[in-house]
């Protein structure tokens, strides 16, 4: 099982943590994994499946000799994400101490896979791979060269090229293999939804093929991709279809969700607070953002959902221990007093505030504004006029079965007066702005 990533630039090496002049190995449970660079600008991963290993874990065989007749140790496929896991993991999770500029730095990358399962042929690789910027170049290889009336195989040489951060490359190989082969080779749990979450976050949540994606990683599981797909449907806005993207990838708009996670943190980052907040945390997906603030010494994440928390956890895993340090997950709600909350200089309630009941909004922000009294204090909701925009959704109905309400932005800011307190508020939107209707989400900065 061979995979091989040219790069334009050598300085890819530094995020993937391997040196250029040696083979670095490691033992799995199913054979070895080899790291080598053939040139500077190219890395090589090979995996050596032990056929033994495979037989000795047994399973429900279709036949008596599958266990001796097959292609796991030929072709691209959730082997192979583990490999890939195991040996760029550093690059996976995003760190480069050493070189932290190149972690969001873009490069110029070419994929080749020798042998890579495409079970629905070339129209599955476009699909999977065409919407995240990819050009994909793929060519069948035949059953049986000796007999070509036999036909071609589910197998394609493949060459894939993307202009990406390399993360984002590792991300879409690691889920993708294993949906183009749709087979894995252990059983699937809940803990791979988490997995499938957070190395899908966040460019899955907007992919046309989400779906599938999601029913195909959990080997078809129903409960399990219903699972997975509630959870990306909450992170985007948009309630109509996501239309596939142009060859030109560079005008691909971000996605709302990132928007909304990119801006409360850099004003959070701003005020200068070293314990912040994030309360209504979900899944934790603004915690990473928050851990680049070089002055943050410790992250209150708290959720009133015990799940959301587990899957917060399971994201975090991969962090590095100091890090990891920092953050603190709690379970809690904030119709009570928390004395644990006490400490915090800045937070945030992110898309929270109207999945209350609106008997319930007073009480909450007494807590906040009169109790806890954070120096800044963000919140963010929907604005109720952008859903003009989306025609899909129906006239009064919300853009999530779980709001209690959506404000216009006259409502919003009125309330923003009504509980500020002592505080400045300003009022301000994010996402692409209507003319008429203004912006998605709308955000009040509270400070003291």
């Amino acid at each position: 099982m061979y995979l091989t990533i040219d790069c334009d630039s050598p300085e890819f090496s530094f995020l993937l943590h391997k040196h250029p002049a040696k083979v670095h190995s490691k033992e799995t449970n199913f054979g070895e994994a080899h790291v080598f660079y053939p040139s500077p600008q190219r890395v090589s991963l090979l995996l050596q499946v032990d056929p033994l290993s495979l037989t000795r874990r047994g399973g429900g065989h279709v036949f008596a000799l599958k266990p001796y007749v097959n292609d796991r140790g030929y072709v691209a496929s959730s082997f192979l994400s583990v490999g890939l896991n195991l040996m760029f993991r550093t690059a996976l999770a995003g760190r480069c101490p050493k070189h932290p500029e190149l972690v969001e730095k873009k490069f110029a990358f070419r994929v080749e896979f020798p042998v890579l399962p495409s079970r629905g042929g070339e129209k599955v690789l476009e699909k999977l791979f065409a919407p995240l910027g990819y050009q994909v170049e793929s060519s069948p290889i035949a059953l049986d060269a000796l007999y070509p009336e036999w036909g071609t195989s589910p197998y394609y040489k493949v060459v894939l090229r993307v202009d990406s951060r390399l993360q984002d490359l590792l991300r879409h190989l690691y889920v993708l293999i294993p949906v183009l082969d749709n087979e894995k080779h252990y059983w699937v749990g809940s803990d791979e939804v988490s997995k499938l979450l957070a190395k899908g976050d966040p460019w899955l949540a907007e992919h046309p093929e989400k779906e599938m994606i999601a029913h195909r990683y959990l080997k078809h599981r129903r409960g399990l991709a219903r699972q997975a797909l509630e959870v990306l449907q909450e992170e985007i806005d948009d309630p109509t279809e996501v239309e596939s993207l142009t060859e030109d990838v560079t005008e691909r708009k971000i996605g709302l969700h990132q928007q909304r996670l990119e801006t409360v943190s850099q004003r959070l980052l701003e005020s200068g607070a070293t314990i912040v907040g994030d309360l209504g945390c979900g899944e934790g997906k603004l915690l990473r953002y928050l851990l680049k603030g070089k002055r943050v010494e410790r992250i209150l994440a708290m959720d009133v959902c015990l799940d959301s928390l587990q899957r917060a956890e399971s994201s975090l895993e991969r962090l590095h221990h100091k890090k990891r340090e920092k953050i603190e997950l709690l379970h809690g709600s904030l119709l009570y007093n928390d004395d644990r909350l006490k400490a915090v200089e800045a937070a945030c309630l992110v898309e929270v505030i109207e999945h209350l009941e609106p008997d319930r909004l007073n009480r909450v922000a007494a807590n906040l504004f009169q109790r806890l009294k954070p120096q800044t204090l963000i919140l963010t909701t929907p604005n109720r006029e952008y859903n003009a925009v989306w025609e899909s959704l129906p006239a009064g109905k919300f853009r999530h079965p779980d709001h209690r309400f959506e404000w216009t932005r006259a409502e919003f800011e009125q309330w923003a007066g009504q509980v500020k307190d002592d505080y400045e508020v300003s009022i301000e939107g994010i996402g692409e702005p209507h003319p008429d209707y203004g912006c998605p989400t709308q955000m009040a900065v509270f400070t003291r």
